[in-house]
């Protein structure tokens, strides 16, 4: 017996060794995690390409390198390994040459080289350089996207005042995210491909003051190549100013290469249609589209066209998610993608003869892209206590296994906490969702304070996302347990959960969060009288409604990018059609939309607690004025408050260096009120 005993003693000592030795994490350990993107599968199926970013805290700048992986797993290698930024890399259709875009040369242009990193070749020589490519399937041609300036602005009117700088505008979207409008709109362009050089190019959307792919988000998967290459099809909405505002209705238009006639394919729906993917024999195309004219967060459907009839099929009637990331097999008989559910992304699969969906994975996890390759799929997978890896995922059994591990260093030296998953009923006896966080080294006989986490959006699911800034595992490292309560208004529950938030704003899902926020509390290991309430966007204005709502439950508040006076937020937005969808209209209509009953700004005569409110200068979403007004009534209605203003960031905070100082001010103020 003793025997046995002595080593198993010595392994517990030398388990409970390292697992002292293991660290919480840090702002900084943010800024150490390397960032996995740009996932593509080689032609044959046999090789993962995909870009690794690291950050330099010191010089607050980011350098991007390629790799290639094999599908079976391995070891990963870097391709580039150089001084310069590679992005945007893709698999030559013969599999013989990767392009990617590169600065290198002082504009970004197309580049190639061989698969094993060699000989690095410089393609284009496009002035003003590119935003974005992608070969033919017969590689024919390439598509290439750029700015395109198409209106005069004030110096081109006014040529003798060089010097000037200001910008004139006679109509809506002036702005847009964190950018000025500069007379300037992305274009597409097709060009003659031959082995490593381009030809001649020209702008299928000459002097069109319109954009594809569409701002700000949108990237080359809203444009896509007929199987034979001799058509393109790009995502565009057509429409200018005030009628591009107010609207989501996108299109896709398809462009012939020969004829050079564009004709648009879904002028039947007032929604946004985006994403076009053609099934291999070219019969068939699917994209996603939404029904309702000016909702954003509508029920993002899978639409398939018959190309020989124009006809068309709603082929997720009856299944209650959404679906994106569409990929056909490759004998076209199913459909790929992904779709959310409980608060989760996962792996699905479409049957195109019998219409049965299925998912094919499950789990904790979100996945943010997929890729065929042969008998597996392969995609980038994250979870609240993981940054993206690329996992192979067998299409049979679903069964998934991690190729990528490029911060495991960083993760034997932290310790995590554990995530919990909860079921709460709500004030109207409805399940709600609710993730709960714990501190590393959670002690049960302890009491914490704790933080209610308002989500964002405000359609956007409290999901398994692992964020750089509002980082559960971060907020959980410095004693805090976490609540994150998918609260009404949020997808991955079905559409009725998600609509019911619209004009609503102050209703049923600020329920959702005070019940969320005094059931997981009464839990005897979190200290009642210590519990604050954080967010951002939508959620910095929960935070605001709850500050003139809580009735004493938060001990203190942190509101980032938050609307706090809807008639001022409404007349500086810019997104017009998400204003007018889920604010149910301007201020002076008659009726008054009673959502503005709901504007944070009428309840500060209530503001008693301790608020920090932060907000970035380039934010044109909720733009600056709106954390200034809520600093300001806080100030003069004598409330503890402080405000920290970004200059140079936009509704995020992007930067490394700005984002530690966030960290660091948000645990400091949070310290200060509840330990």
């Amino acid at each position: 017996m003793k025997q046995i005993l002595i080593p198993l003693l010595t392994i517990l000592l030398f388990t409970s060794q390292v697992h002292a030795q293991k660290q919480a994490m840090v702002p900084e350990t943010l800024w150490e995690f390397d960032r996995v993107g740009n996932m593509q599968v080689s032609p044959d199926g046999q090789t993962v390409l995909f870009t690794i970013t690291e950050y330099d805290v010191e010089s607050n700048q980011s350098a991007r390198d390629i790799f290639t992986l094999a599908v079976s797993g391995g070891e990963a290698r870097n391709i580039t390994n150089s001084e310069a930024n590679e992005f945007a890399a893709m698999w030559r259709p013969d599999g013989q040459k990767i392009g990617y875009l590169s600065a290198e040369s002082g504009t970004v242009q197309l580049w190639e080289r061989e698969p094993d990193g060699s000989n690095p070749v410089k393609v284009s020589e496009i002035p003003g350089g590119v935003t974005g490519f992608e070969y033919s399937p017969d590689m024919g041609h390439i598509f290439f996207t750029k700015k395109v300036k198409v209106e005069e602005s004030p110096n081109d009117m006014h040529p003798d005042l060089p010097m000037s700088n200001a910008l004139i505008y006679d109509d809506l979207m002036y702005r847009h995210w964190d950018k000025w409008h500069d007379y300037t709109y992305s274009h597409v362009f097709i060009a003659p491909y031959n082995d490593g050089s381009i030809g001649r190019y020209i702008d299928i959307m000459e002097d069109e003051p319109w954009n594809s792919p569409l701002p700000p988000f949108g990237g080359t998967g809203q444009i896509s190549w007929t199987p034979d290459g001799q058509s393109l099809a790009y995502t565009c909405k057509k429409k200018k100013g005030i009628d591009w505002a107010t609207s989501t209705n996108s299109d896709i238009y398809l462009y012939d290469l020969q004829t050079r006639e564009t004709r648009n394919l879904t002028p039947f729906n007032e929604g946004y249609d985006r994403n076009p993917v053609f099934s291999p024999d070219g019969r068939f195309m699917a994209w996603e589209s939404m029904e309702t004219p000016g909702f954003e967060s509508d029920k993002s459907r899978i639409m398939v066209m018959n190309l020989e009839d124009g006809t068309w099929v709603d082929y997720s009637e009856g299944f209650d998610q959404s679906s994106r990331n569409f990929r056909w097999s490759d004998d076209g008989s199913m459909l790929y993608f992904i779709s959310g559910h409980h608060a989760t992304y996962q792996m699905y699969q479409l049957d195109m003869t019998t219409r049965d969906i299925n998912p094919i994975t499950d789990g904790w996890q979100n996945y943010n892209s997929l890729a065929l390759a042969g008998d597996y799929l392969v995609g980038e997978r994250m979870s609240m206590s993981s940054p993206v890896e690329i996992f192979r995922v067998d299409k049979q059994t679903g069964d998934q296994e991690q190729l990528t591990q490029v911060n495991n260093e960083v993760f034997e030296r932290i310790e995590m906490g554990q995530i919990e998953e909860r079921w709460i009923k709500t004030t109207d006896d409805k399940d709600m969702l609710v993730w709960v966080i714990y501190p590393p080294n959670f002690d049960p006989n302890k009491e914490y304070p704790a933080l209610l986490y308002c989500g964002g959006g405000p359609q956007s699911a409290v999901s398994q996302f692992f964020s750089y800034r509002w980082n559960f595992q971060m907020m959980a490292a410095n004693d805090y347990v976490i609540i994150a309560p998918n609260r009404r208004g949020l997808p991955t529950f079905g559409q009725e959960w998600n609509d019911q938030i619209s004009e609503d704003y102050g209703g049923q899902n600020m329920e959702d969060l005070m019940t969320a926020a005094k059931e997981v509390s009464k839990e005897p290991f979190i200290d009642e009288e210590r519990l604050g309430a954080v967010g951002a966007s939508y959620g910095g204005f929960s935070v605001f409604w709850l500050a003139g709502h809580h009735n004493g439950l938060f001990s203190t508040f942190i509101a980032h990018c938050g609307m706090f006076n809807f008639e001022s937020w409404y007349g500086t937005t810019e997104e017009m059609f998400f204003a007018n969808q889920d604010i149910g209209g301007p201020y002076w209509e008659e009726p008054r939309p009673h959502s503005y009953d709901f504007s944070p700004h009428k309840y500060v005569s209530n503001w008693d607690t301790p608020i920090f409110v932060i907000h970035g200068a380039k934010d044109y979403r909720v733009p600056l004025s709106e954390g200034m007004q809520a600093f300001n009534a806080a100030q003069l209605h004598g409330v503890p408050s402080q405000f920290m203003v970004f200059p140079e960031e936009n509704h995020w905070v992007l930067t490394p260096q700005n984002a530690i100082l966030w960290q660091r001010e948000f645990f400091k103020w949070l310290d200060k009120w509840l330990k």
